[in-house]
C-alpha cells in the first residue's frame, strides 16, 4: 500500500524523483551558459571612452533621451567651419535622478558646457562627467 501511495504520487512526473533531478540540473545549466551573455552586454566605460582625456564642449542642447541604459544629451557644437551635433552618454535614468536631475532640468536650446570623455574611435560621442549651465547650475 505505501508503494501504490509513491507510485500514484510520482506517476504524475514520467520518470519519477530521478527525471525530475536531471531536469532540474540540466536547467541549471542552461542558465549558467547564459549568464555571461548577460555579463557581456554591458561594457566597461573604459572600452569605449579614454577616461585619461578630458574635453569641454559648450553648445545648446538639441535633445535629451531618458531611456536605459544611459541618459544621452545631444549637444550642437559650432565649430571653427561647421556645426557638429554630439552624442554624449550619461548615467543611468535612475542614477541622473538621484544626483539632482529632473526630466526639464535642460531643454532644447539651453546653453551647456560639458566635461566629458571622448570616444577611442574619434566620432562625435562622449561620456559626460559633468554639465554646468552656461548661466550657472551644475550636474
Amino acid at each position: 500500500m505505501l508503494n501504490s501511495y509513491y507510485e500514484a504520487r510520482l506517476g504524475a512526473y514520467p520518470g519519477g524523483i530521478a527525471m525530475r533531478f536531471k531536469r532540474a540540473v540540466l536547467m541549471v545549466l542552461a542558465s549558467l551558459l547564459l549568464l555571461p551573455t548577460a555579463v557581456l552586454a554591458h561594457h566597461a566605460l573604459q572600452a569605449q571612452f579614454d577616461m585619461k582625456q578630458t574635453i569641454t564642449l559648450t553648445g545648446a542642447v538639441t535633445k535629451i533621451d531618458w531611456s536605459n541604459p544611459h541618459v544621452r544629451l545631444y549637444l550642437e557644437v559650432k565649430g571653427e567651419s561647421k556645426t557638429v551635433t554630439w552624442e554624449l552618454y550619461m548615467a543611468s535614468p535612475n542614477q541622473q535622478i538621484m544626483n539632482g536631475w529632473k526630466i526639464d532640468t535642460y531643454r532644447r536650446g539651453d546653453r551647456v558646457s560639458v566635461d566629458a570623455y571622448p570616444a577611442r574611435d574619434g566620432s562625435k560621442v562622449g561620456f559626460a562627467k559633468k554639465v554646468t549651465a552656461v548661466s550657472g547650475g551644475t550636474f
